[in-house]
């Protein structure tokens, strides 16, 4: 007999039958069916509309929505690469600086950085950041904490960003050093985040191999856990994803691979190019990732990875992780193309090698106001195309409702699309999280090598 299909309404139904209880059981942690739904219900209007977008597309049967919803609640969701809530724009203090003359550097700085710092001090942001991420189901975020390239003074500034939200939230948000502190988090309730850098950092001074390595150490001792060892461009160690020649990985990258390594710093090719992949995972001695990419098997984006390199990077026990932009998932782009691709890397490569990482984050409902208030005048932020950020053209057309369905907050309904497409529990947790924990554990080093 054919299963009724799930609405929205059916998830509303199953948050109203709240009854608390928990109990940990390693990683995982046994939640009731009904407080499985209380704990993802909708703390807005903005969630509720995209989850009805997802639900609108997957139609999951009753069961299927209610055992997803349990299995997301009991498992740690760890994801392999991606970026906490983010606060509206503080206007005061942008129309402060903009009147003190900032600028146009320090006034780029200043529209990145205020809604990663906003909800630290502010208490309405706060509750929309921690309502988000509760309602997304995520113990860990593998944070980016690093601007893209390669210098150590433009890597710090954001670094020094989530170190500051993290000492000031303590109670409610970690920066967690070790896997072992994420499996704490998941016991206790919290929130934490993990810290990547989206390069290597470089003195690039170029005296010696030796002195052009040192600083990854720092970084290491600063918390960092993964770099990228290449962004979009080419750099000493490798191309990039957007070269349209790869030349693959230098002399000088093989060093940077084992430094990492040496290091217990995970080597993270997901924006670089297809044989400097390749070539940094056959010279990687542990597991490496491509922590938010697609399989060019379902869909060839220059973003993606080719079967070949997947399996290099598996290879090595390391994974990939599945992002969620639409243009790189190609068909419809939303939730079912992600899906896809999810089904195609476990089939090919086993579910041991395969995770979630999004890519994407939530903004505050209240952003959009707050830019309106900004008195920019004849000032603007710069809004020259960035050297690292210049991509090859694609055709691909993005649609509202891709976006939606693949919003942060729908975490639990991705979880709810491998429930129907027949993936096993245990399948399921390593996706959403062990995965993540297991090449964590294989790279970190409680004594990094002097």
């Amino acid at each position: 007999m054919r299963q009724p299909r799930s609405t929205r309404r059916d998830f509303v139904k199953l948050t109203a039958k709240a009854a608390a209880a928990a109990a940990v059981i390693g990683p995982q942690v046994f939640v009731p069916r009904a407080r499985a739904a209380a704990l993802f219900a909708p703390p807005n209007e903005s969630i509720a509309a995209w989850r009805s977008v997802a639900l609108s597309i997957l139609k999951p049967s009753a069961q299927q929505l209610e055992h997803g919803l349990q299995l997301h609640a009991q498992s740690l969701v760890f994801e392999s690469y991606g970026f906490a809530p983010r606060a509206a724009i503080d206007s005061d203090a942008m129309n402060a600086a903009i009147k003190a003359g900032a600028s146009d550097d320090e006034l780029a700085e200043l529209v990145e950085e205020l809604p990663m710092l906003g909800y630290a001090s502010d208490a309405r942001e706060r509750e929309e950041f921690l309502q988000a991420f509760r309602a997304a189901g995520v113990t860990c975020v593998f944070q980016n904490c690093g601007e893209e390239g390669n210098s150590p003074m433009r890597l710090i500034k954001r670094l020094a960003r989530f170190t500051a939200v993290t000492d000031t939230m303590r109670g409610e948000l970690l920066k967690a050093a070790n896997p072992e502190e994420v499996v704490a988090a998941k016991a206790a309730g919290k929130l934490c985040l993990y810290f990547t850098t989206n390069g290597v950092p470089l003195p690039q001074e170029w005296r010696t191999t030796r002195d052009e390595l040192r600083m990854i150490k720092v970084f290491q001792q600063l918390g960092v856990r993964m770099m990228h060892v290449t962004y979009n461009r080419r750099n000493p160690i490798g191309d990039g994803a957007g070269e349209p020649n790869d030349g693959g990985l230098s002399d000088f990258g093989r060093q940077v691979v084992g430094e990492l390594n040496r290091r217990g710093v995970i080597a993270d090719v997901a924006h670089s190019g297809w044989r400097t992949s390749l070539e940094a995972a056959k010279a990687s001695a542990r597991p490496m990732v491509a922590s938010h990419t697609t399989c060019c098997g379902v869909y060839r984006h220059f973003r993606g990875k080719p079967d070949e390199v997947i399996k290099a990077i598996c290879d090595t026990g390391g994974l990939v992780g599945i992002c969620c932009i639409p243009r790189f998932l190609g068909g419809r782009g939303d939730i079912s193309a992600f899906l896809d691709h999810i089904d195609y890397a476990v089939k090919k490569f086993g579910a041991d090698h395969v995770a979630v990482g999004p890519d994407i984050s939530y903004t505050s409902r209240h952003d959009a106001t707050a830019r309106a208030k900004i008195n920019w005048g004849t000032r603007r932020p710069r809004s020259a195309e960035r050297w690292e950020g210049l991509w090859p053209r694609d055709e691909f057309t993005t649609t509202p409702q891709a976006i939606q369905s693949l919003a942060w907050t729908n975490w639990p309904l991705f979880t709810v699309g491998l429930v129907q497409r027949g993936h096993s529990d245990e399948t399921i947790r390593k996706i959403l999280g062990e995965n993540v924990l297991r090449v964590t554990r294989a790279n970190y080093s409680p004594k990094p090598a002097a």
